[in-house]
């Protein structure tokens, strides 16, 4: 059993990157057995289909990695593999071959794509366009059958299944190994739904990395005491009574499911602690206190993780990554006819 995901390592990391990859990541990883691998990625080269600080981004790739590390994950393990994407060519160059057998039609009908576009219409760039064909290379180099991804990458996530399917039906031969569906995707991660942490300032939309406002994400690397302040100001409503309601009270239900992962409560008890329960401020106090001892915990961690200790782990993992990439690769390049 193989299992891929990975991270963009733009912008900082926040409470929702954290609980939604960096947590499930270092519990499946407990879980593993001596025949299963786990790769673990950095995916530096989708991050540049946006503008980027490019002097400064080798530093920041190594400052994301060091995230991956002080969340715990047990990278000790010889079948957990940290690795950059842009240090493994055979990305690069599958991304072309699977390109060519991608119908324009079905890149044309991304709809992250679009909102994308949407969001920054003087950088609409081809690599924005063919963003998922990348993804999917990024997934059938390992033989990935588990891809934990979000809500947003569904659909990425269902073309990689239809390249894979289409190549190894053309061949007749089981050249790419097919991720299972998204929903059992959700179902091996133990997720009835996938998580989802909002935005503190406008909680109909997701909290995120690129969001200007500092004030609607809590970042892992906030002061406990900034990220106090902001729990406290997070927009709630007016309904005055507390209840798990994401579709008439986004604002205290996203406050409700933050103070269940940062306290490592069970849902159904912080459910029964404060439904009902009228008073908003004593309830944001709670959530605040809770958001600012797991940052001192998180934070005093990371500053025992160095820089050296990032290249360390990556010195070993990407030349394992490596391997397993180039023999997936020329496995299909023998199918094309373009090595023997």
């Amino acid at each position: 059993m193989n299992i891929i995901t990975g991270l963009q390592p733009t912008g900082e990391l926040h409470i929702g990157n954290y609980f939604g990859a960096l947590e499930p990541m270092k519990n499946k990883v407990n879980t593993l057995s001596t025949k299963d691998n786990f790769y673990l990625m950095v995916v530096d080269l989708h991050a540049l289909t946006i503008e980027l600080d490019y002097a400064n981004y080798y530093k920041q790739i190594l400052e994301n990695l060091r995230a991956y590390l002080a969340s715990g994950i047990n990278l000790k393990n010889k079948n957990v593999h940290l690795f950059r994407q842009s240090h493994i060519p055979a990305h690069s160059e599958l991304n072309w071959l699977l390109s060519c057998f991608t119908y324009f039609g079905e890149m044309s009908r991304m709809t992250q794509f679009k909102d994308k576009s949407k969001e920054n219409n003087s950088n609409i760039n081809c690599g924005l366009f063919s963003y998922p064909i990348l993804m999917a290379s990024d997934i059938l180099l390992y033989d990935a059958e588990w891809v934990p991804v979000g809500e947003d990458q569904r659909q990425h996530l269902e073309l990689a299944r239809d390249i894979a399917i289409r190549i190894n039906n053309k061949f007749d031969s089981d050249i790419f190994t097919v991720p299972k569906s998204y929903d059992k995707q959700l179902e091996f991660f133990n997720q009835s739904s996938p998580l989802r942490v909002r935005s503190l300032v406008n909680p109909d939309k997701k909290m995120s990395k690129s969001n200007s406002n500092l004030k609607s994400k809590i970042l892992l690397s906030d002061k406990p005491e900034d990220a106090h302040k902001k729990i406290i100001s997070a927009t709630t409503d007016n309904l005055s009574n507390i209840n798990w309601d994401y579709n008439n009270q986004a604002g205290i239900t996203n406050l409700m499911q933050i103070l269940v992962l940062t306290s490592n409560q069970d849902i159904e008890k912080v459910k029964n602690d404060w439904t009902g329960t009228v008073r908003y401020g004593d309830f944001k106090k709670v959530v605040a206190d809770s958001v600012s001892s797991f940052l001192a915990d998180y934070q005093s961690r990371l500053t025992q993780v160095t820089i050296n200790d990032v290249l360390h782990t990556l010195s070993t993992s990407e030349i394992q990554a490596n391997l397993q990439a180039k023999h997936v690769l020329l496995r299909f390049q023998k199918h094309l006819g373009i090595k023997k």
